[in-house]
């Protein structure tokens, strides 16, 4: 059977990923988080064989850990990593200590390019294949109150593009795709009562995103149909990356910008 493991499972678009693959024939789940009890639950509760491997991505034995389970359980085999875990916090650039920084960069680009490069060394490479999707953010325009996030992603992004040159030579496929804003339990409870209110309103397509969305697009890069993908970020956002107010523009007869009668009827 082919074997994923997916990062930051436990619950929102990790957790989504990980229903919507337990669909697919002939695939077995490794999910990966910091909670043993979520885990075991998600795990059970798939219609596909799954198991809960307890892990934190912070800590540096985390790769080896899972290197050794996949030996354990499924003789070193692996046919897609999905790199779901990250973490931020909504905060002013001028608040945000050396430390804060270091925490969100070290959990979003040091604990996804370990995992990676395990997957690749320890089971892609001797393989001759193997896919990886990363979870990054939109918009790419600037994320006020997110810099240490919007920097970590950006590595990620970079990463990914670079990684799947190197590494095309082993058929190694690596992608990146930036969620925008997705209606999650952590989008709903963790940031502030304001934004969850005003957020849809940013969407072009006035809506937030639904998890099962984002995990139909991991589904289609995992299958073969996605298999020309290779160093793509495919954004889901709802256009929010193109956003620049509403459209069409309210724009008072006579205001600056507005072109003469005669020339609007041609």
């Amino acid at each position: 059977m082919r074997v994923a493991l997916i990062t930051g499972a436990s619950s929102g678009l990790g957790e989504a990923a990980a229903r919507r693959l337990a669909r697919e024939p002939d695939l077995t789940i490794v999910l990966v988080a910091r909670r043993a009890e979520r885990l075991e639950a998600l795990a059970a509760s798939l219609p596909a064989p799954a198991a809960g491997l307890p892990l934190d991505l912070l800590d540096e034995d985390a790769p080896a850990r899972a290197r050794a389970y996949l030996e354990e359980h499924h003789g070193g085999r692996l046919d897609l990593l999905v790199n779901n875990a990250g973490g931020q916090f909504l905060a002013p650039a001028e608040t945000i200590s050396a430390k804060g920084f270091r925490t969100v960069t070290e959990l979003n680009v040091q604990g996804t390019w370990n995992m990676t490069h395990a997957a690749a060394t320890k089971a892609f490479i001797p393989q001759g294949a193997g896919k990886v999707v990363s979870v990054t953010l939109s918009p790419h325009n600037g994320m006020p109150g997110m810099v240490h996030s919007g920097a970590a992603r950006a590595a990620v992004e970079n990463m990914m593009r670079t990684l799947s040159v190197e590494w095309s030579r082993f058929g190694i496929r690596l992608c990146a795709v930036a969620p925008g804003q997705f209606d999650t339990e952590v989008f709903r409870t963790k940031y502030p009562a304001e934004v969850v209110a005003t957020v849809p309103a940013t969407v072009p397509l006035g809506r937030l995103g639904r998890p099962e969305e984002m995990a139909w697009l991991i589904a289609f890069l995992a299958s073969p149909a996605g298999d020309f993908f290779s160093g793509a970020v495919l954004t889901i956002d709802g256009a929010r990356d193109n956003w620049f107010g509403a459209w069409p523009p309210r724009i008072q007869a006579g205001e600056a910008g507005e072109p003469p009668a005669e020339e609007r009827r041609r």
